[in-house]
């Protein structure tokens, strides 16, 4: 069967599908019941977020992400929310259960930055760093408005052959 040459959006979900896989496996072989998407809400929490608005502030979701990983986390008895004086935020804490399991975790995220430098040195470039910058350059011009550049420089290209 004939192969096609895998695009941007393919290449990115199927490895955020491998690292994901691998950092699942490493939290069942620990015996913790945990998913890899709670992972940027629980550091952001243990750096001093407290709300949804500070999460999203300080991590590369959306708020809609995280809001649905907030209900679950709620749901596994990690965290819960807490109405704040002002009555229109609600503040997250970790339950007695949620300051175990991050203190388990912090072990396995150690380890986790330590296989990606491993993985940044097998494959040759700085893994992180260039998806840094590939996440700024998109935030200064989305990929959108890339596109239509390029459907106008093709458009264009194609002029100039009639």
């Amino acid at each position: 069967m004939l192969k096609i040459k895998p695009g941007l959006g393919e290449l990115l979900r199927y490895t955020a599908e491998l690292v994901d896989k691998g950092s699942e496996a490493n939290y069942r072989a620990l015996s913790l019941n945990y998913r890899p998407r709670f992972t940027p809400i629980l550091r952001a929490m243990a750096a001093g977020a407290q709300t949804v608005q500070d999460i999203t502030e300080s991590t590369h979701l959306t708020q809609g992400a995280i809001s649905q990983s907030v209900a679950l986390m709620e749901q596994d008895g990690i965290l819960v929310r807490e109405q704040l004086s002002d009555g229109r935020k609600f503040a997250l804490r970790l339950t007695p259960a949620g300051i175990q399991l991050v203190a388990q975790l912090e072990i396995c995220w150690e380890a986790i930055f330590l296989a990606i430098e491993q993985l940044e040195k097998d494959a040759g470039w700085p893994l992180m760093k260039g998806l840094e910058e590939l996440a700024s350059a998109l935030e200064q011009q989305d990929f959108e408005k890339r596109i239509q550049i390029a459907r106008t420089e093709l458009h264009a290209s194609g002029d100039k052959d009639d």
